[in-house]
């Protein structure tokens, strides 16, 4: 299916549609998961926000960063899923900064995890340089760091759109899909490429982290204390090992769906919505889990914020029965 403006034709990859109950669940289930992750972590923003505590904790820091840019993402996926519904095609100018941008927040995501799990290595296996190295400057620099690698991965693409497509196209209306945007052969083999480099460089940061913890949790035999913290900062390791799995579908997405699509042809919509639900939402889910709620600190202070959210808002109905009686 051809799109055209000013006389520039985009291809826009797809020529199906769904049927209109489909479209409708499909659009209900994925805006219900949205508002129910992002009310979720919104509850840990605030708590956040609302206790110096969490301020001068390196851990905590990097944890709301990860519920910050997972929100961006869920946003921008999700904004983008229903505009392909409502619109279909889309302007490319719109469509390559909402790219852009999800690109920016899913990579993100697997380097914050990688620097959470550096930072549990050095609680653990560090405890007495962990004060000097993980201080409150250096993880904002590091944060900073995630940034600019993400962008260094994403902006070549930008600028390779620039160079290779004509003017035209970014005032053509296209359906919004990384591949009809960055659709160059150049693209994706610097994708690829990226994406091996990403892959190896966070799978290994990991693999390193949970031996050495692990290592470190058999030699502490003596401090019950220290064996429970050791436990725990493994568990949470492995915990990231299973998020920065579903993360990293992202990297394999793209040949991953390929080869059930050639496979099972017949069942391209479920397998497109499938892996969408996995790849972009399913992750997103994790977060809150792994560190929000395990945590006890902040499951204290957020199981605080939230008693005292539904006392705020019952005692107004006791009062309207009490006056309903007189």
């Amino acid at each position: 299916m051809n799109s055209s403006s000013h006389g520039y034709n985009v291809s826009t990859g797809l020529s199906y549609r769904d049927a209109y109950s489909t479209a409708v669940a499909k659009n209900v289930i994925v805006v219900a998961l949205g508002l129910i992750i992002n009310y979720i972590n919104g509850t840990l923003i605030h708590t956040f926000r609302k206790h110096q505590i969490f301020y001068v904790n390196p851990r905590y820091i990097l944890f709301i960063h990860l519920v910050v840019n997972d929100m961006i993402q869920l946003t921008l996926t999700i904004s983008l899923f229903l505009l392909s519904y409502i619109f279909y095609r889309i302007n490319a100018s719109l469509c390559c900064l909402i790219i852009t941008l999800s690109i920016f927040t899913t990579l993100n995501t697997p380097l914050n995890l990688a620097v959470m799990a550096v930072e549990c290595y050095i609680a653990i296996c560090l405890p007495l340089r962990h004060a000097e190295l993980c201080t409150i400057k250096r993880t904002y620099v590091l944060i900073g760091w995630i940034w600019v690698m993400s962008s260094a991965s994403a902006l070549p693409d930008l600028f390779i759109l620039l160079a290779t497509e004509p003017v035209q196209l970014f005032y053509s209306t296209m359906f919004c899909k990384r591949e009809n945007l960055f659709r160059h052969p150049i693209h994706l083999k610097k994708r690829d490429v990226s994406y091996m480099i990403y892959l190896i460089g966070v799978w290994l940061t990991l693999l390193y982290t949970y031996i050495m913890i692990f290592l470190a949790a058999k030699t502490a035999k003596t401090a019950k204390s220290a064996k429970g913290d050791t436990k725990k900062a493994r568990n949470t390791i492995l915990l990231h090992g299973f998020q920065l799995l579903l993360c990293m579908l992202t990297y394999i997405a793209p040949a991953l769906k390929k080869a059930l699509l050639n496979w099972f042809p017949k069942h391209r919509v479920q397998i497109l919505f499938a892996s969408y639900i996995i790849v972009q939402i399913l992750p997103r889910f994790l977060s809150p889990i792994v560190y929000g709620l395990r945590d006890k600190t902040f499951r204290q202070h957020l199981k605080k914020y939230l008693l005292r959210t539904v006392s705020t808002s019952i005692k107004p109905l006791t009062a309207a029965k009490v006056m309903l009686l007189y």
